[in-house]
């Protein structure tokens, strides 16, 4: 294992360097494979992960599914890690496997050439056709680009459309009628991607899809018997999405859009029944408060809309069987989507035991979720009963094994380190000064600390805050101290941001939770992390009450503080991503360092030095703006 893994990390610029880590992973995933046992790896930022897995993957001589958190890692893995290891290995045949929403579909572009933009636009629209040449151009750039596209990937687009436009010639799961009813089902560019992962030896996916998998019986991704998740800290929160069910009034008037024009007579009124069942779905959530747990018992206009939707749909369904002609796509569709809203109404009517009815969303986009409380169950009659799986994370929650459903004796847990030398790289600061957070003047004190220490840095910070209310009130008292530009996520997109973040080298990029993990700025650009409180979980968030009850006592050690560890391992874990990177986190809630829980907190950070002294952070921040030649940073860590 070894040697192959040189083979392939000696074609990394510079040679590669060597990495024990990476070279006791790769050994303990070559293993587990070899005994059929599960293994969770802890690998710490810059030990190399990825190649870590891939090389047993590759040489194991059967196909193995690698998921990964986002769409972003698969797209590393498939251009930048698998062609490293197909260069080095020699035969080894990979495949990158996405939802079918991410391909472009024929179908819809056939109807769509043939019926014209403004007919689509009507449709779409109730209040009559919109003049929106955007919409209209990206359309046309879609149309052309699906005759010379050889994935029908959405990644492929070098620039990307409107979601608008895209939806317009893609087709989810839930409509699809599958390649057997579809005129176009021998040129179907998911087919193909699936039959090219059905080939594999290495078939990468994302967790959504394996849980897509898991929630359709096996029926998605090819037969396997080996899986790879990585960031597995990310595990349970997707499969608690992939496993559930989500009802939108919105969802059910797609439905009237696409089932109107395929019904005529008594059957057309069926659809009306629909369009008024979505308008009681729609009045009904808006009387209740945001993201509350519901029980049908006590909200029986809810409760009463739900049972209206079921009728109705059974009547439409019923009306599209009836009338449904051989080969008619869009009422192939129709039915498909009508089944699937269907059984999705009917769980939420039947919630169980293990299950829970909460309502997420804005106001303007209200949705119906079913939850199950514990993944557990699920997981092991799904994956982990039939299926080795290695997991592996810079930061594997505390007690994850347990919520997964193992006992110790089912899994070995291994934590290799990281090849980065934090105590010299970083200091983790904990601004106690600032005081109890729920005082009238800690919000100023927060924007003057956070003043201090960005000029100290030079500009050069990330922000991280637990709300977007918290951190556009810093961003706004803290423009008026500095003369640093400041980034506020939500007045661009994310990407042009991060960009314009790591090209300024003096800019201030300020964050909410969605920055908190995958965000990757090495070098000078990024020499301060600050972080405004402990990212503890909404006291009324349904589906953690849900789990605290079930916890008991123990609610806050087995649910809440687990939780608010990996999160804020995450966002400390953005500091140091090379071997020369050096700054500071800062962590603006003095509980971090008070605490009787605070040791589990910072048992999930890296060994940075550690201080609740502003003199020595500014220190710190200072030698790395104006360093020395061959200066080194060190100090004594200050009561922490």
């Amino acid at each position: 294992m070894a040697v192959a893994l040189h083979r392939v990390t000696e074609t990394l610029p510079g040679g590669g360097e060597e990495r024990p880590g990476q070279v006791e992973m790769a050994e303990a995933v070559e293993e587990a494979f070899a005994d059929s046992k599960h293994l969770i790896v802890q690998a710490g930022t810059g030990t190399g992960k990825s190649l870590a897995y891939l090389v047993p993957a590759a040489l194991l001589g059967r196909p193995v599914v690698v998921a990964t958190a986002t769409k972003a890692l698969q797209e590393q893995l498939a251009q930048r890690d698998l062609p490293l290891l197909v260069a080095a290995l020699g035969e080894v045949s990979v495949a990158v496997l996405k939802g079918r929403s991410n391909y472009i579909c024929r179908q819809r572009v056939a109807e769509l050439a043939e019926r014209g933009f403004q007919a689509a636009l009507v449709d779409e629209d109730d209040d009559g056709p919109r003049d929106d040449r955007r919409l209209v151009a990206h359309v046309e750039r879609l149309l052309a680009w699906e005759r010379q596209s050889v994935s029908g990937d959405r990644a492929e687009l070098s620039d990307d459309v409107s979601d608008r436009a895209w939806s317009m010639v893609s087709t989810g799961p839930r409509e699809c009628p599958g390649a057997f009813n579809c005129p176009q089902g021998t040129r179907c560019f998911t087919e193909q991607a699936r039959a090219a992962a059905a080939a594999a030896d290495i078939i990468v996916v994302n967790l959504h899809l394996l849980g897509a998998h898991l929630a359709s019986g096996g029926q998605v991704l090819p037969e396997h018997n080996a899986v790879i998740i990585d960031e597995v800290h990310e595990l349970e929160q997707i499969m608690t999405q992939s496993l559930g069910v989500e009802v939108t009034a919105g969802r059910l008037r797609s439905l009237v859009t696409l089932a109107r024009p395929l019904l005529a007579g008594d059957q057309a009124a069926g659809v009306t029944v629909l369009a008024d069942a979505a308008e009681a779905i729609n009045l009904a959530l808006g009387e209740l408060a945001d993201a509350v747990e519901i029980s049908l018992d006590e909200h029986e206009e809810l409760a009463a809309a739900l049972s209206q939707t079921d009728e109705a749909l059974r009547r439409v369904l019923s009306g599209l069987r009836s009338s449904q002609e051989a080969g008619d796509p869009q009422a192939a569709r129709a039915v498909s989507s009508a089944t699937r809203l269907l059984e999705d109404v009917g769980r939420l009517r039947t919630a169980g035991e293990n299950e829970v009815l909460w309502l997420d969303g804005g106001r303007s986009t209200r949705t119906l979720t079913l939850s199950p409380i514990d993944v557990g169950p699920a997981l092991t009659s799904g994956l982990f009963d039939s299926t080795t799986v290695v997991m592996t994370s810079a930061t594997v929650p505390p007690g994850l094994s347990r919520r997964l459903g193992f006992d110790d004796s089912e899994i070995r847990q291994l934590d290799v380190g990281s090849p980065f030398d934090f105590r010299t790289q970083s200091l983790l600061y904990v601004a106690v000064d600032i005081g109890d957070r729920r005082a009238e003047d800690a919000e100023l004190k927060i924007a003057d600390e956070l003043g201090v220490l960005i000029d100290a840095a030079g500009g050069r910070t990330l922000a991280l805050f637990t709300s977007r209310r918290a951190m556009r009130d810093a961003a706004d008292r803290v423009a008026d101290r500095v003369s640093h530009p400041i980034l506020v996520q939500g007045s661009a997109v994310n990407r042009a941001l991060i960009e314009r973040f790591r090209d300024e080298e003096d800019a201030c990029l300020f964050a909410t939770m969605g920055m908190w993990q995958g965000l990757d700025v090495p070098g000078r650009s990024l020499s301060l992390v600050t972080i405004d409180r402990l990212p503890f979980g909404r006291p009324d968030d349904p589906l953690l009450e849900a789990r605290r009850r079930r916890a008991g006592s123990q609610a806050f050690t087995l649910v809440d503080l687990p939780r608010a560890a990996t999160m804020l391992a995450q966002g400390v874990g953005r500091l140091i991503r090379s071997t020369t990177d050096r700054g500071v986190v800062a962590v603006l809630d003095p509980r971090l360092a008070r605490a009787n829980y605070r040791s589990v907190l910072l048992g999930s950070l890296p060994p940075m030095k550690r201080s609740i002294d502003r003199d020595e952070a500014l220190a710190f921040l200072g030698a790395i703006t104006a360093p020395e030649p061959g200066e080194a940073i060190d100090s004594e860590p200050i009561g922490l």
